[in-house]
């Protein structure tokens, strides 16, 4: 009935969750994972309902390759194509009946979902019947909420990656909790701006997937993309330190996207806009703290 692609850290704790309640839930990724019930793509394609959960810049060659329409889906995939400058909806629209898809976000490290504990998400969704429907297949530990403003919650799992990039910066060169605090906080303000200017509803930044996900991702080491910044700090290159992190940091290449889109459309992103020039143009993460902070 319901098969999950891509066997991540994320899309296998999707998979631990639902296959509570459905044993037969089937799950599969390009590289051979010792899971039970993996099988192979075409095996995953024989169901209904298919979440998605591969990179955000791979979407769209896995759209051309394989053909969804008619399949019932949920992206929990995040970030904007940073060749195209497309977020994912658009991307998914070109290939899939709009009224198929549904997008899942929200504050949850894959560590604890494993460990069943309580955890916040939303699935939003043009079509809410839709998002009701995969509600169904999450247990009790995961509450969801169920919208329509997939604009929102889509800016909102993307952008949170960028300022959390910058807060492990802040971390890593020291400067308190009261700069860390500033920087989130604005960084709540700054995706909400970017996120409004593209449609989506102000009150999304508010909830559990613009503020809760941020703060949680913003202040953990758990969030690959904080360690990136803590690593950026101390001054190691970029190479280095995506192979260490061996999993993808959708941060790095959604700063780039958000970047071209803000000087496209003119945009105030100005916490964005640092991190492009730390990790696209060589600018030294504490000149560029600097330059946010006076």
């Amino acid at each position: 009935m319901i098969g999950i692609i891509g066997a991540g850290s994320w899309g296998s704790a999707l998979y631990h969750a639902i296959k509570q309640k459905y044993k037969d839930a089937v799950i599969t990724s390009r590289r051979k994972r010792n899971i039970e019930n993996f099988v192979n793509i075409e095996k995953v394609l024989e169901n209904e309902y298919i979440i998605i959960v591969i990179a955000a810049q791979a979407i769209k060659d896995f759209l051309k390759k394989y053909d969804l329409r008619g399949k019932k889906i949920l992206v929990a995939s995040k970030g904007i194509d940073k060749d195209e400058l497309k977020f994912l909806n658009e991307i998914f629209e070109q290939y899939i009946e709009t009224e198929n898809l549904a997008f899942i976000s929200g504050p949850s490290f894959a560590k604890e979902v494993k460990e069943n504990k309580p955890t916040a998400l939303v699935i939003a969704s043009k079509n809410l019947n839709l998002a009701n429907e995969f509600k169904k297949f999450f247990p009790d530990f995961l509450k969801i909420y169920i919208d329509n403003d997939v604009q929102g919650v889509e800016v909102a799992g993307a952008y949170k990656n960028v300022i959390a990039i910058a807060a492990g910066i802040c971390e890593g060169l020291n400067l308190g909790n009261n700069a860390k605090a500033a920087l989130i906080s604005r960084g709540l303000v700054e995706m909400a701006r970017f996120g409004e200017f593209f449609g989506a509803k102000k009150d999304t930044f508010l909830g559990v997937a613009g503020a809760g996900d941020l703060f949680l991702t913003a202040n953990s080491t758990m969030s690959r993309n904080y360690r990136v910044g803590l690593n950026l700090a101390k001054n190691k290159m970029l190479k280095d330190i995506l192979d260490e992190l061996g999993e993808v940091a959708e941060g790095v290449y959604t700063t780039e996207a958000i970047y071209k889109l803000a000087q496209k459309y003119n945009i105030y992103t100005p916490i964005a806009n640092e991190v492009y020039k730390i990790i696209y143009t060589g600018k030294k993460p504490a000149e560029s703290l600097k330059d946010l902070l006076i």
